[in-house]
């Protein structure tokens, strides 16, 4: 029998989550299984690999999100393990995980108590924005108005073309450190990820005190005021700590 690990608790949280029903992959019971001082979250695994479909990537995510809604944030946490992660014995587990990382384990784990992560992504529409820095820059508004109807040497179509990219690269920088300046002062750690769209221009998480939510989720609504509403935001205001669990193996 394999088994499909979703996260490390501590072992005397079990107690606050012992009579927890879950379901996990291909519909399996979760289940705990204590190896002091800690205790892994899993089920029974069906397969040797999981593909990342959608499909699996919720029933993991439902998990973790399912156990930190039961557990007092300020008593334990569940520290979430990389999705897919397949083991065939305990004695593995323990070899290469919680006997050579304890120490680095309990400090995560400790760090992240009455924490939670939340995530800010920001997207745009690029030409509504090109249009609105054209109209706010007289200089580049007449230099573009004179190419107009023109054939352009390459030079003159370098030229424009570089000035437009400098300028809708500022109105993102501008908007990006507002985000950044408002926001990370409120949180213990910040972590900047990937944009993974045409129209994003911002990946930001944050880990923030489990009680301040409602402070810093104020705090995006007005950034989004004063940005006119040219912004969609997309916030997630609970989500399993991924960014801020990572650490080098040996």
């Amino acid at each position: 029998m394999s088994l499909y690990l979703y996260a490390i608790l501590q072992a005397e949280s079990l107690d606050l989550i012992k009579n927890l029903d879950l379901k996990g992959m291909n519909a399996q019971p979760v289940q705990f299984h204590s190896l002091p001082p800690f205790a892994i979250v899993y089920s029974e695994s069906q397969q040797d690999r999981y593909l990342a479909s959608r499909a699996n990537l919720i029933a993991h995510e439902t998990v973790l999100e399912s156990l930190m809604k039961a557990i007092n944030p300020h008593q334990a946490v569940p520290l979430p393990l990389q999705f897919g992660l397949v083991v065939d014995e305990w004695e593995e587990v323990q070899r290469d995980l919680l006997i050579p990382y304890e120490s680095k384990l309990k400090d995560l784990i400790n760090n992240l108590i009455g924490k939670r992560e939340v995530s800010v992504k920001l997207f745009w529409n690029q030409t509504e924005e090109l249009n609105l820095a054209v109209a706010e820059n007289e200089g580049l508004r007449q230099r573009r108005e004179a190419l107009v109807g023109k054939i352009l040497s390459m030079d003159e179509a370098i030229a424009i073309g570089q000035e437009l990219e400098a300028a809708i690269e500022q109105r993102q920088q501008i908007i990006v450190e507002a985000f950044i300046n408002t926001l990370k002062p409120l949180s213990h750690d910040y972590a900047e990820g990937e944009l993974l769209t045409e129209s994003m221009i911002y990946n930001g998480s944050f880990l923030i005190d489990w009680d301040t939510e409602t402070e810093f989720a104020a705090s995006v609504e007005e950034l989004d005021k004063q940005f006119e509403n040219r912004l969609r935001i997309r916030y997630n205001d609970f989500t399993a700590p991924y960014n801020f669990v990572k650490f080098e193996r040996q």
